[in-house]
């Protein structure tokens, strides 16, 4: 089909190759105001799309499909795809980190001033009330995992399963699993394979940056083995988490209360509801709660370990698998597979609702905050004004 005039005009406008310096201080920036969990995805295409031109709209559309489709936040994998586009792996890294490096930084901040003041009685009423309102975050996300992936009845029995099994103290890893194969059985007849044509031009090979930095982290994990053994084991559960956080961040939700709390009792639950609320007035992705855990259990070389450990395996299976994602995404086999997996959390978010709510001191200003918090995120209010203004109904109302 031939272009229409503005198509063309788009196509013409479209820069020349970004240097790595530009891409990193222009998602640093980016970075820094990006609130809002998916919605910071609509910020990073008026970067890359409409203000700089990097990308054309359906290069950027296609990169945002195939972003949903591999486990990690969104909203990081889609900053590292405008740099693979444009600069390749050394690009994508670029992006990745530069969008990142603000969340971090004040997460590190937050997670210092906690650790020094949560015992103020001030601080106490405070995260009190906040806690209250994380359940209502993780209830709207679970209700809005619900509505996008639970469409045909054939994706009901994968959520309640994993609502038993979860909910009967199963590892969430293996549930994940069995929602997956399930999907892989009930869905044969209902995946809709992706057009043919996804990217519009090819991408250069990835490989020899991949298992280059594979061999480093094999290094450093060997490191870690011999001389902080409670490292190693903390970045491999970050690992972990990353790696079966299909659907964006608040995937990673039930994965990290499993396993910080439950399986290896690292941190209690109030304290890992703490993080999480810290997580929601940082910009960035909510799974920058992992900064926050590394810090209380190790200090700054722990923060560091967990941020790197949370990021880095989805960062990598975007480089690994952008210039191949035609053949993954057209596969019927990949496409059920994800699409069970992808059935499972609203079930885990809404049992990890129920265990956040069993943490939580509740009284009447707390049950009213809850509820008034869950009402404001049906209405699609911003998630950062829910809670600054909880923040400061906390201090009024939670003594």
């Amino acid at each position: 089909m031939p272009q229409t005039g503005a198509q063309a005009t788009l196509q013409r406008e479209v820069k020349a190759v970004p240097s790595l310096m530009e891409l990193c201080v222009a998602f640093v920036r980016l970075g820094a105001t990006a609130f809002g969990g998916p919605a910071m995805v609509a910020y990073i295409r008026r970067l890359a799309v409409e203000q700089k031109r990097w990308l054309d709209a359906r290069a950027f559309d296609d990169g945002v499909a195939f972003c949903q489709a591999v486990p990690g936040a969104t909203a990081m994998q889609t900053a590292a795809y405008v740099g693979l586009s444009v600069r390749g792996a050394a690009g994508a890294a670029a992006c990745f980190v530069g969008f990142g490096l603000p969340a971090f930084g004040l997460m590190m901040a937050l997670a210092v001033l906690y650790a020094r003041t949560h015992n103020l009685p001030a601080v106490t009423s405070t995260f009190g009330g906040l806690q209250a309102i994380v359940v209502a975050i993780v209830a709207n996300a679970a209700m809005a995992f619900g509505k996008t992936t639970l469409k045909h009845w054939r994706h009901a029995p994968i959520t309640g399963l994993a609502v038993a099994l979860f909910g009967l103290g199963m590892n969430p890893f293996a549930v994940i699993v069995l929602s997956a194969l399930l999907g892989f059985w009930l869905l044969r007849e209902e995946i809709a394979l992706a057009p043919a044509e996804t990217w519009p031009a090819p991408m250069p090979p990835t490989i020899k940056p991949v298992l280059f930095i594979l061999c480093v982290v094999a290094v450093f994990l060997a490191a870690l083995f011999f001389f902080n053994r409670q490292l190693f084991h903390l970045a491999l559960m970050m690992f972990r988490i990353d790696l079966f956080a299909f659907g964006g961040g608040f995937a990673s939700v039930p994965l990290l209360f499993s396993e910080v709390v439950t399986v290896r009792q690292w941190l209690d639950g109030p304290t890992l509801l703490d993080g999480i609320v810290l997580g929601q007035i940082t910009p960035g992705p909510i799974v920058i709660t992992a900064t926050f855990v590394g810090y209380q259990l190790n200090g700054i070389t722990g923060a560091v370990v967990a941020t790197v450990g949370v990021f880095l395996p989805s960062f990598l299976i975007v480089v690994a698998a952008g210039p191949q994602f035609d053949r993954l995404r057209n596969s019927p086999v990949f496409a059920r597979l994800i699409g069970g997996a992808l059935c499972s959390f609203p079930g885990l978010l809404l049992v990890v609702t129920t265990h956040f709510a069993r943490n939580v001191t509740w009284d009447v200003s707390r049950l009213l905050l809850a509820v008034a918090a869950f009402i404001a995120l049906r209405l699609d209010t911003n998630i950062l004004w829910v809670v600054v203004v909880g923040t400061g109904l906390s201090l009024l109302l939670c003594r």
